[in-house]
């Protein structure tokens, strides 16, 4: 062997007797080949038994492999299929790569590494292939990591759904809400979308049975299956969608009285976000208008101050006692949105008053929302739903993915 095909040989960490024997590089193409050989009369080991037997016969492949400096480098093998006495004949795994890709073991931690920081058609352009083949990797590394997941552990989960794309196209995301990682993603936002959890949950060492509670919008299908398929979790109905209520009614009243106030004009956000994150000038906007006590809207904007500040309670008891008299007060108002949403809490009280306890929110799923939605956006869609999901995994579920270095 020279000496350039030996150093090439242990630059890619072969033994014996695997050995790089012919170098092609080639300056017009910026490419380098290495092939790769072996000695006439080599064995391999049968795949089934693990027994050394001779070769059968051969079969050519290539792989792409890691860039040499700027040029693109690619391996060429005989990959030997060996005639076992007892197993027949079985195709050889080689070391460099898994069987069946098109890229060496080492590009594709390249590309894992790459699809996690940009949109997967960016980096194909980087890397100068399709984006289709970079799906086929992610595909194999994602549902390879996730069967090593543990979900023996897993007790209080938050539950939520996200846009896959355009239209009416839902995924429901399933999070620890100890562990902060995304555990199950699944097409739909129905009742089934928990069957199909309890499934997935037993399968990586969990249990339904085990589940003590589960934060969630008022979604009637969440709840029946949540009731039909975690029969031992409490339900905490999530504090930010029963504040989201709450702002929509204070919108729908601004929306009703803009017509005979026209001062309320492009004033919505006054009236939704927090005072800490208005500017000075809606500042000032917001104080001239809370003047008139006689404005709906301003009515309806101190029951929202209220309502938020019983959810800074921790105790039980008091909160119960605030909301009570909060509801009491909505009931009574002269405000049909904010009516509504009184008799919407008073219906789903037992998972409201839950909150006071739990101390459980959708917060963390909010946050992995935006995540995905923004990686989404980068990528302008992910034509498949097993590509979303796969990148939510990847995104968001803290996986080992086991990558060669």
């Amino acid at each position: 062997m020279d000496q350039g095909n030996q150093l090439f040989t242990l630059a890619l960490g072969l033994v014996p007797p695997w050995a790089v024997d012919v170098v092609r590089f080639t300056v017009e193409e910026k490419r380098l080949d290495l092939h790769i050989n072996f000695p006439k009369g080599s064995r391999f080991a049968c795949s089934v038994c693990g027994e050394e037997c001779p070769v059968h016969d051969t079969r050519d492949h290539t792989w792409r492999h890691m860039d040499f400096f700027q040029h693109e480098a690619y391996l060429h093998a005989r990959v030997p299929r060996v005639k076992c006495q007892e197993h027949g004949v079985h195709q050889i795994s080689v070391p460099w790569a898994r069987e069946g890709s098109r890229f060496t073991l080492l590009f594709e931690a390249l590309i894992m590494t790459l699809v996690r920081e940009m949109p997967v058609l960016t980096a194909a352009r980087m890397v100068g292939e399709t984006d289709k083949l970079l799906w086929r990797v992610i595909d194999h590394y994602v549902p390879e990591a996730r069967a090593a997941v543990d979900m023996a552990n897993v007790h209080a989960v938050g539950v939520d759904e996200t846009s896959s794309r355009h239209g009416h196209d839902y995924i429901t995301l399933f999070v620890d809400l100890n562990a902060r990682r995304l555990l199950f993603a699944t097409p739909g936002k129905d009742a089934k979308t928990f069957e199909k959890f309890s499934a997935d949950l037993q399968a990586h060492g969990g249990s339904a049975e085990a589940i003590t509670d589960v934060s969630m919008d008022l979604s009637p299908a969440f709840q029946k299956g949540a009731a039909e398929h975690l029969p031992n979790a409490e339900i905490t109905f999530d504090r930010f969608h029963l504040m989201k209520l709450v702002n929509e009614a204070v919108d729908d009243v601004r929306k009703g009285e803009v017509l005979t106030q026209p001062n309320l004009k492009k004033t919505r956000w006054l009236w939704l976000k927090n005072d800490c994150n208005l500017k000075m000038k809606q500042k000032e906007k917001l104080q001239e208008l809370l003047k008139d006590q006689n404005l709906k809207t301003a009515q309806a904007y101190q029951f929202r101050l209220t309502f938020q500040d019983i959810f800074t309670i921790k105790n039980r008891h008091q909160g119960a006692t605030l909301l009570k008299a909060w509801l009491e007060n909505a009931r009574t108002s002269d405000l049909p949105p904010i009516v509504r949403v009184a008799y919407t809490i008073m219906n789903h009280w037992d998972g409201v008053l839950r909150w006071f306890e739990s101390q459980i929110t959708n917060g963390i799923l909010e946050g992995f929302n935006s995540l995905i939605q923004s990686a989404k956006a980068k990528a302008r869609g992910y034509r498949t739903h097993k590509n979303f999901i796969n990148m939510a995994y990847l995104i968001l579920g803290k996986l080992d993915l086991r990558l060669p270095t």
